[in-house]
């Protein structure tokens, strides 16, 4: 098998709060369309599968090389720490929130694993690349805030009285465990790694109404049990970009690291790493090859895959690896 680092075709998503940011920072082949809200770059989630682009597994599905060459892709140590894992554990993805939207908590893994379908709990990072001057970020409940209370103010339409808020800048990363009420507002471009899940209750949605005067539903009693009244307030991660790699989060589904204008040695590690560039070119080094890399490109280096050295002299990229005794 080939141990040089995978490209996949990206899955763009249009929605209502989608804008064309994707196409003009990260080179997304958008249409013509304002409504490109995300562009998953590594995925495998039921149908919605990355599907390597060029060398010699070219056409395969990432959901079928999960399934079939799980030790070369995963490494040994996060296969005998996950036997009964089903899908690749993480979903790498950018997003263009041209608008607000919608309040959100997600179930952590117990909770996925109770619904038909069952799935995956959803814990998540994100690291801002743009924002407006009157962007905000809505993380965590307000101190005080109980089931009650947040109860009360969901019946009444008034549940943005409940949430945390504060204006982003570029470089913030915010970590979202499973549980934690959230919401992305309008005027960010954001990179987001998670958990490989697509559950999501909706709290609200800032009292809007369709063309046809409708609101969309909201899942009370489901977003009421998942909450966790005990996290608060969520404020971001912010650390002076400077040379090198910082470590912005680790916790039991994935870590993530910045690196900028530096080159780490990464991979020969018996474990899968994801890079995504999110400013200038980057290049992958190995013994045998070099892979170039621009803005907004991505790519998974499988565990099978020798050392490489990251070189970010001219770029800032992120760095992903799910740890090597992860549970899914």
């Amino acid at each position: 098998m080939t141990s040089t680092p995978l490209r996949f075709r990206p899955l763009l998503k249009q929605t209502i709060w989608g804008g064309r940011r994707l196409g003009e920072m990260l080179k997304k082949p958008i249409g013509e369309a304002n409504d490109y809200a995300e562009s998953w770059e590594i995925v495998d989630h039921g149908e919605d599968q990355s599907v390597v682009t060029d060398g010699e597994l070219a056409g395969k599905s990432l959901g079928d090389l999960f399934a079939h060459q799980r030790s070369w892709l995963m490494g040994n140590a996060w296969v005998e720490a996950s036997p009964d894992a089903k899908t690749f554990p993480l979903l790498l993805k950018f997003l263009d929130c041209n608008r607000v939207l919608s309040v959100q908590v997600h179930p952590d893994d117990a909770y996925g694993a109770t619904m038909q379908p069952p799935d995956l709990g959803k814990t998540e990072a994100w690291v801002i690349l743009h924002s407006e001057p009157n962007s905000v970020i809505y993380s965590g409940l307000k101190a005080g805030v109980d089931r009650e209370s947040l109860r009360e103010m969901m019946v009444a339409g008034e549940t943005d009285r409940a949430l945390h808020s504060y204006h982003p800048e570029v470089g913030d990363c915010v970590f979202i465990p499973a549980g934690t009420v959230h919401a992305l507002g309008g005027g960010l471009v954001v990179a987001e790694i998670q958990q490989s899940s697509n559950t999501t209750f909706r709290l609200f949605d800032w009292n809007r109404l369709d063309a046809s005067g409708n609101s969309r539903p909201l899942h009370v009693e489901q977003s009421l049990d998942v909450s966790d009244y005990d996290r608060g307030p969520v404020d971001p991660i912010r650390k002076p970009l400077a040379s090198g790699t910082d470590e912005l989060v680790s916790c039991d589904k994935f870590v993530l690291r910045r690196v900028h204008q530096s080159s780490p040695t990464i991979a020969g590690d018996d474990q899968c790493h994801l890079v995504t560039v999110i400013d200038g070119s980057a290049t992958l080094v190995s013994r045998d090859e070099v892979t170039q890399l621009s803005t907004g490109e991505s790519v998974l280096i499988p565990a099978a895959s020798g050392e490489m050295q990251l070189k970010s002299k001219e770029a800032t990229c992120l760095w992903m690896t799910p740890p090597s005794g992860s549970t899914t």
